[in-house]
C-alpha cells in the first residue's frame, strides 16, 4: 500500500483546479508537497493557501529539460519524488475541420507528452529506490470520444495506453501506476472550455453536473493509497472503465441524441 504521511508527493498543474486540489488533500494527509505549473504568482498563492511547507516551482511541461530542472530543484529540498500526479493538460474545444492546424500538436504536447516528460524525470529515482506512485490524470473522454472534443479526446486515450504499459514494465521495480478518469469537473479551466464548446456539446456536457475538483482529488489520493490501477470517480465512467466495449455503444447513442436535439434547436 502506498502511504501519503511524510511522502513527497509532485503534482503538475499543481496551482488550480483538479491539481491544487490534490495538492490541498495530500498535505492534509501528512504529505510534503511540491507544485509545478507555468505561472509563478499562481503558484505562490496556492503554496501560500496550502501551507505546511508548500514546495513549488515553475515550468513548462512540454520543456523536458527545463521540468527536469524543476523537479530536481523540488526534491533537492523535499526529498525523492515519492509521488507524482502528471495533472497538466487542456482542451480547446471544437469541431474537427473547425480547429486550428496546430491545436492537435499542441493538446497532444501538453497533455500527453508533458505526462511523459514529468514521468520520465522520476521513475530511475523510483526504480532505483524500488518504491513510488506515478499518476496520470486522463479523462472519461480518454475512454468514449466526444463530441468537440477531437483534439482532446485522442491525448486522453494516449495516457490510458502509456499507463498500461509502463504498469507492466516498472511492476518488478516495485513502483505502482495509476490513470484516474474524471468527469466534467467544475475548475477555471472547465470554465474556460465553457466559452468555445460547440452547441452540441453543450447540450451533452449540459445534461451532466460537474463534480467539485475537492471531490475528484479525494478519488485520487483513495486510490493512490490503495494502489489502484483505474481510478474512476463517478459510477458512469467507472461502467464505461469496465465495460468500455459494452457500455461505449450506449454512450455514443446517447451523446448522438444530445446532438440531434441541439441541431434541431439551431
Amino acid at each position: 500500500m502506498t502511504t501519503l504521511r511524510d511522502a513527497h508527493l509532485i503534482v503538475t498543474g499543481g496551482s488550480e483546479g483538479i491539481g491544487r486540489a490534490v495538492a490541498e488533500g495530500a498535505a492534509q494527509r501528512g504529505a510534503r508537497v511540491s507544485l509545478i505549473a507555468r505561472r509563478a504568482p499562481e503558484l505562490e498563492a496556492a503554496a501560500t493557501a496550502i501551507g505546511a511547507g508548500t514546495q513549488w516551482a515553475t515550468a513548462d511541461v512540454r520543456d523536458a529539460p527545463a521540468l527536469r530542472a524543476a523537479i530536481g530543484e523540488l526534491t533537492a529540498h523535499s526529498g525523492p519524488c515519492d509521488v507524482l500526479v502528471a495533472n497538466a493538460g487542456y482542451a480547446l474545444p471544437g469541431r474537427f475541420w473547425e480547429l486550428p492546424d496546430d491545436e492537435f500538436r499542441a493538446e497532444m504536447e501538453v497533455n500527453f507528452l508533458g505526462a511523459v516528460n514529468a514521468a520520465r524525470a522520476v521513475v530511475d529515482s523510483m526504480r532505483q529506490r524500488r518504491s513510488g506512485h506515478l499518476c496520470f490524470v486522463s479523462s472519461t473522454a480518454g475512454l468514449v470520444g466526444v463530441y468537440g472534443y477531437s483534439a482532446y479526446s485522442p491525448t486522453k486515450f494516449a495516457l490510458r495506453g502509456l499507463a498500461e504499459t509502463i504498469r507492466a514494465e516498472l511492476a518488478p521495480h516495485g513502483v505502482g501506476v495509476s490513470v484516474v478518469y474524471p468527469p466534467d469537473t467544475d475548475t477555471p479551466g472547465f470554465a474556460k472550455e465553457n466559452e468555445s464548446k460547440p452547441p452540441e456539446t453543450v447540450a451533452i456536457s449540459g445534461a451532466i453536473k460537474p463534480v467539485p475538483a475537492s471531490r475528484v482529488a479525494e478519488g485520487i489520493l483513495d486510490g493512490i493509497e490503495r494502489d489502484r490501477f483505474t481510478i474512476c470517480i463517478d459510477p458512469t465512467t467507472a461502467l464505461a472503465a469496465r465495460g468500455a466495449g459494452l457500455l461505449a455503444p450506449i454512450l455514443r447513442r446517447w451523446m448522438d441524441r444530445q446532438v440531434r436535439a441541439a441541431q434541431r434547436a439551431r
